[in-house]
């Protein structure tokens, strides 16, 4: 039988970690700069890394309507969380690029301790929200796709669904961590 006490403190992380992630991910972004040893050439093989998880966030935020309805298309056909996917490779992109053993550890922990109970808690939620979810579940992965050919990512993608989730954050965001990758490549390499 479950520890009543532990389910309570699993629910209380899950919605810390919630709270937490945003000003945990700028913490990290700050860590990741001081830490980043970038050449060129890792900074160009990240780079293209992160525009593949940055595709997937796009394709994936222009598809779901947040609350209002089990999203099972573009790429939600082929896992449940493509955002976090997205990030995730992102952050394999931002990883490789800085060349750092310890930027890769304190990835691999923020994704651990803040976004496994994120994903948790809204899935929790959505398994309250939408009665078609178990199904959809036992069905589709969480974050690893049986594919990776993902053909049909951009069906039903909508402009206008992408610009309300702010989705271009996440690519001002890499595009200004990129261009300082490079000033630092530059001020300290020449």
């Amino acid at each position: 039988m479950a520890d009543p006490q532990a389910a309570k403190s699993n629910i209380a992380w899950r919605h810390v970690a919630r709270r937490i992630r945003v000003p945990m991910g700028f913490a990290l972004a700050i860590f990741y700069f001081w830490r980043a040893r970038p050449t060129w050439r890792f900074l160009v093989l990240g780079a293209l890394i992160a525009l593949l998880g940055i595709v997937l966030r796009t394709a994936a935020s222009g598809q779901v309507k947040k609350n209002r309805e089990l999203t099972m298309t573009g790429p939600y056909a082929y896992v449940r969380n493509p955002l976090y996917l997205g990030s995730i490779v992102i952050a394999i992109g931002f990883a490789v690029a800085a060349r750092d053993l310890w930027v890769a550890i304190a990835i691999l922990a923020m994704f651990a301790l803040i976004y496994v109970p994120v994903i948790r808690a809204e899935e929790t939620f959505l398994r309250k929200q939408f009665p078609a979810y178990d199904g959809y579940a036992r069905r589709v992965p969480s974050l690893l796709p049986h594919t990776l050919l993902f053909r049909q990512i951009m069906d039903g993608f909508s402009r206008e669904l992408y610009w309300q989730h702010r989705e271009y954050n996440a690519l001002l965001g890499a595009a200004a961590m990129l261009a300082a990758l490079a000033v630092k490549i530059l001020w300290f390499h020449g």
